[in-house]
């Protein structure tokens, strides 16, 4: 089992009062991966997040490479928001223990207390957002549109300031 405070790490938990994460801690799974195994499948199903208790992962699509998560990240959020099959593989790079929580056991917290619910919730939907604008980032740097974009915009800018205005006076 973990305690309290190493929780605290990880984002799901901010805000949250020590109290309120030992209310929660029962509602822990946790299972062990050897280096290679995979620990959830795209476009099986998954119902739970998954924290990284120690060890480090890879996460693939289509057989891509993604990113790689280590002690203190979590994975899964997606599914356990939006009920649908894995979206990537999780894959285990070296031997990694992991803390979960299921989508039943966030259904039990709401019943139980609705305060730490909707921090929860939250705090999800911050986890999502940042990894959304990072995989946008991520992809416009990768694209060249970003460049591209700035470069179409710098010329004229550019153009603008040595070129001075023409009289329409008649001079």
């Amino acid at each position: 089992m973990v305690d309290s405070a190493a929780l605290q790490k990880y984002s799901l938990f901010g805000g949250m009062l020590p109290e309120e994460i030992e209310r929660i801690k029962p509602l822990l799974e946790y299972a062990s991966f050897d280096e290679g195994e995979t620990i959830m499948r795209e476009g099986e199903s998954n119902d739970r997040i998954q924290f990284i208790l120690e060890g480090r992962v890879e996460v693939s699509r289509l057989g891509i490479r993604l990113v790689e998560f280590a002690e203190g990240d979590a994975f899964g959020e997606m599914e356990l928001l939006d009920v649908m099959p894995s979206a990537a593989t999780v894959k285990a790079l070296v031997h990694t223990r992991v803390a979960t929580i299921s989508n039943h056991a966030i259904h039990e917290i709401y019943h139980l207390e609705i305060r730490t619910f909707a921090l929860m919730i939250m705090n999800l939907a911050r986890d999502l957002s940042r990894r959304l604008r990072h995989m946008d980032e991520v992809m416009l740097s990768g694209s060249g549109w970003q460049k591209s974009t700035a470069e179409a915009k710098q010329p004229a800018a550019d153009d603008a300031k040595k070129t001075p205005p023409r009289n329409r006076g008649g001079a």
